[in-house]
């Protein structure tokens, strides 16, 4: 039995976010056996919080709330590339490229998301 709410299933920047989680997730618990914690603590909080705000944008209580709980989405993705940018840069960590090369995709999508909403909730529009 999943517990997944099958909703979110055919919700692309949903599943988009979800799956760079479990990706950070790997990567910080390499992180973690390396005894980098900070760094590692930092990244977890801020890579696993894209996805956990545009999952709750999907239930936003108006157009003006959706758009800035994806607003928020895009500003913890800004530091989770900070974060993977240190690791990229630091002397002895593994190289995040991979991970660092998901977000691509997410920035775009979100881009185009929040650019569409405020459209949307434009007076004119």
């Amino acid at each position: 039995m999943s517990f997944e709410n099958p909703k979110y299933e055919k919700n692309a920047i949903v599943q988009l976010t979800l799956d760079f989680s479990l990706c950070a997730i790997e990567y910080t618990e390499t992180l973690e056996q390396e005894k980098k914690f900070v760094i590692a603590r930092q990244l977890l909080k801020s890579s696993t919080s894209v996805g956990a705000n545009v999952r709750e944008a999907q239930n936003a209580e108006s157009k003006f709330d959706f758009i800035h709980k994806m607003k928020v989405a895009m500003k913890e993705l800004d530091e989770t590339e900070y974060w993977l940018i240190l690791c990229r840069k630091a002397k002895n960590y593994p190289d995040p490229l991979q991970l660092a090369e998901k977000l691509v995709p997410i920035r775009k999508i979100l881009n185009k998301i929040i650019s569409s909403a405020k459209i949307a909730n434009s007076p004119i529009g």
